[in-house]
């Protein structure tokens, strides 16, 4: 699109600006536009290190969880299993098939 621009265009651009914003304006314009173009070009730098950044915490974080989640875990070596008692004989309902047994309370003595 602007590799056909020639050299004559670009007189005639420069011409018309100069017309439309005078010759007094052309500098605070030309600043304007440079400072535009730095502070654009000094958001996407530091858009690309927070990012980096947030990257890095990221994987950090994750690391430390794994840490944690190692420390955690127990040595299969010192696990003692705990082995509820079975219930006594009054304790037991007898259900008929296809149905589901509902608790049954425990009995305990009034004094």
């Amino acid at each position: 699109m602007f590799g056909s621009l020639g050299f004559t265009e670009l007189v005639l651009i420069l011409i018309i600006v100069l017309i439309i914003f005078g010759a007094g304006k052309l500098p605070q314009l030309g600043e304007g536009v440079g400072k535009a173009i730095k502070g654009f070009k000094k958001s996407v730098q530091e858009a690309d290190a927070i990012e980096a950044e947030a990257q890095a915490l990221a994987e950090q974080n994750q690391a430390q969880q794994t840490m944690a989640a190692q420390q955690s875990a127990p040595d299969p070596s010192q696990v003692s299993l705990q082995v509820a008692p079975a219930p006594q004989a009054d304790q037991v309902a007898s259900v008929p098939p296809g149905q589901v047994a509902q608790p049954v309370p425990a009995q305990t003595s009034k004094v």
